[in-house]
């Protein structure tokens, strides 16, 4: 207490806060308080996109898709072999039902719809260099035809070898950049594949 009679608390009173007659002082806890209040906010904000982010099993959500609707069972793996001339299985063997719809993967343009050794198959090109192929597939679309993700490529035909006998058909879906044969899962980042037993 002063000669005037009045108590200077902020004086005696460190933890509360500075000299309120100090104006540095004063400068320097707003900007004390500023990064609290800023850092308190981001963590708020992380901690809210945490809860509401997408479970890791979500649906795709990228340029590409899966070729069957419902989501299909991976019944046999991709199998790069280390020489061309190796055996192997340069694509993905998905299980289906004969007739069904078969969807391009991802937007592109058609370059092929046909028939290679006895088998139907319908080849997209898309943007990278990449080149999707959909096997046995009866195509309902035409080469130099623009196709977006999800656009009906043909129909799925029974009779894939190496199809496991409770499939009642099989999509061979396959990817390739240039002439180099990739797992066509990684389109649609699948992690970890379960596969079915091949063995009947």
């Amino acid at each position: 207490m002063d000669t005037a009679g009045s108590i200077h608390i902020l004086d005696r009173c460190p933890f509360i806060g500075p000299n309120v007659r100090d104006r540095s002082s004063m400068t320097k806890f707003g900007a004390i308080l500023r990064a609290l209040t800023a850092t308190a906010t981001a963590s708020t904000l992380l901690t809210a996109a945490a809860a509401f982010a997408p479970p890791a099993d979500a649906a795709p959500s990228g340029d590409f898709d899966w070729p069957l609707h419902p989501r299909p069972r991976v019944v046999r793996a991709f199998d790069n072999p280390e020489h061309d001339w190796l055996p192997g299985h340069r694509g993905v063997d998905l299980g289906g039902v004969p007739d069904e719809a078969v969807l391009s993967a991802g937007a592109g343009v058609v370059v092929f719809a046909g028939t290679v050794a006895g088998k139907p198959v319908v080849s997209v090109d898309h943007p990278g260099g990449l080149r999707t192929t959909y096997e046995p597939v009866t195509a309902r679309v035409t080469p130099g035809q623009r196709v977006g993700r999800g656009t009906v490529v043909g129909t799925l035909e029974p009779g894939h070898p190496g199809c496991i006998t409770p499939v009642a058909a099989c999509l061979h879906w396959g990817l390739r950049r240039d002439r180099e044969y990739l797992d066509p899962l990684g389109l649609v980042r699948v992690a970890p594949v379960r596969l079915e037993p091949v063995g009947g």
